[in-house]
């Protein structure tokens, strides 16, 4: 199969100034890198083509700074990454001008430097032609390795695209591959799982989805929205009952593109929102009107094994329940650990995205077991959403 974008197979980086552009922005606490996942996800990219001879320099943002903020610096970040990829990595106080020229003239082939906060220039952000200009004379071609960030139009994500030649990294390709086999290319019949507290989040999501699977399970706060606009009581659980006409509109469409929405049909009821209060199962018609939803119930819970059964592809963002408080994150735990093993006996193609389904993911012990896991929270939406990625569209093959 042809590759719809570039990528480093089809480049000699040997002695080539490699602008590579990451996603270095992890989680830090008194000048310490505490979840390592997003530094171990570009070493590949960042070895490979030190490796073949190429001089790697790195852009990334860290934080949302106005301006210059020491507490924002990269430096602590680059000092991380050296010990992930076992190599040294240099550091350049600035992104453009003198100290990153200076830095880069003092490059050999196979070194490794990292540039400070691209933020750290409003004209990042605001993809400004002058800026972009700065930044492509540190280079000879633009690899973009950062996925997460490519549904923003900045200088370092998607204006270099447009000077040098662009390419994607391993990770990047990882993810477009990965994405591509759940939606454009799927494997039928094809399932997603939408989760979550609010509606009114994830509209253009359910709106695309109704028309690119087969069936859909909506979970989380949201489905009682979708019970409330069929005129199912459902007491004091969160729901945002101004969107009733909203979820039958959706449901409409979902008919007529033939694609079945799978509702909760009895639910896990508790008084108290906290963990391990008392709670109960209920059927729908039973709701009682002081209590709350917190979980999908057992007769749900086997409909969505049964569901997750009858696919050969599955799409999951957003969590089933209340999953950050037991025993109300066992809808979510279940459904997960039923999804893995599939996946583990080859059977589903599974893919999964956003901060809280990740969590809980990790929760469930289950995320190593999906076929791919996506840590781009809000790019994973807009692509979920059907829409063109900026960083992604400039690297397609013109």
């Amino acid at each position: 199969m042809t590759k719809p974008f570039r990528t480093l197979d089809d480049v000699d980086v040997k002695a080539k100034r490699v602008l590579l552009r990451v996603d270095l922005n992890v989680p830090m606490e008194q000048g310490r890198v505490t979840d390592a996942t997003r530094l171990e996800r570009v070493a590949p990219t960042i070895t490979e083509i030190a490796g073949n001879g190429g001089k790697v320099i790195l852009l990334a943002h860290f934080g949302r700074p106005k301006g210059r903020d020491p507490k924002e610096s990269l430096k602590p970040v680059a000092a991380a990454l050296s010990q992930v990829i076992k190599k040294p990595v240099a550091f350049a106080d600035d992104c453009v001008g003198e100290p990153a020229a200076k830095a880069v003239a003092a490059m050999k082939d196979g070194d490794i430097l990292c540039l400070e906060n691209t933020r750290f220039h409003k004209e990042e952000e605001k993809n400004d032609p002058a800026f972009v200009a700065e930044l492509a004379k540190l280079g000879d071609i633009w690899v973009n390795d950062a996925f997460s960030a490519a549904h923003r139009a900045h200088a370092s994500t998607e204006g270099l695209g447009h000077k040098l030649p662009a390419y994607a990294g391993r990770t990047m390709q990882a993810e477009l591959d990965a994405l591509n086999k759940a939606l454009e290319a799927p494997a039928r019949p094809v399932i997603a799982i939408i989760g979550g507290a609010k509606v009114s989040t994830k509209i253009d999501l359910l709106e695309n989805l109704v028309s690119k699977v087969d069936a859909l399970v909506i979970g989380g706060g949201m489905a009682n929205t979708f019970l409330h606009a069929q005129g199912i009581g459902v007491g004091k659980s969160l729901a945002e009952k101004d969107l009733a006409a909203t979820a039958r509109r959706i449901m409409e469409k979902a008919t007529a593109a033939n694609c079945a929405i799978l509702l909760p049909v009895d639910a896990v009821v508790a008084f108290h929102f906290a963990a391990n209060s008392p709670s109960h199962a209920y059927g729908l018609d039973a709701i009682p009107s002081d209590g709350m939803i917190l979980d999908v119930g057992p007769q749900s819970t086997a409909r969505i094994h049964a569901a997750i059964d009858d696919a050969r592809t599955l799409v999951w963002n957003g969590p089933l329940g209340a999953f950050e408080m037991t025993p109300f994150d066992r809808g979510t735990v279940v459904a997960a650990r039923h999804a893995a093993e599939r996946t583990r006996a080859r059977k589903l193609v599974s893919v999964a995205g956003g901060g809280d389904t990740v969590a809980a993911l990790n929760q469930a012990g289950v995320a190593g077991d999906f076929s791919y896991v996506s840590t781009a929270g809000g790019a994973f939406l807009e692509w979920m959403e059907g829409k063109p990625l900026p960083g992604v569209e400039v690297l397609k093959k013109q």
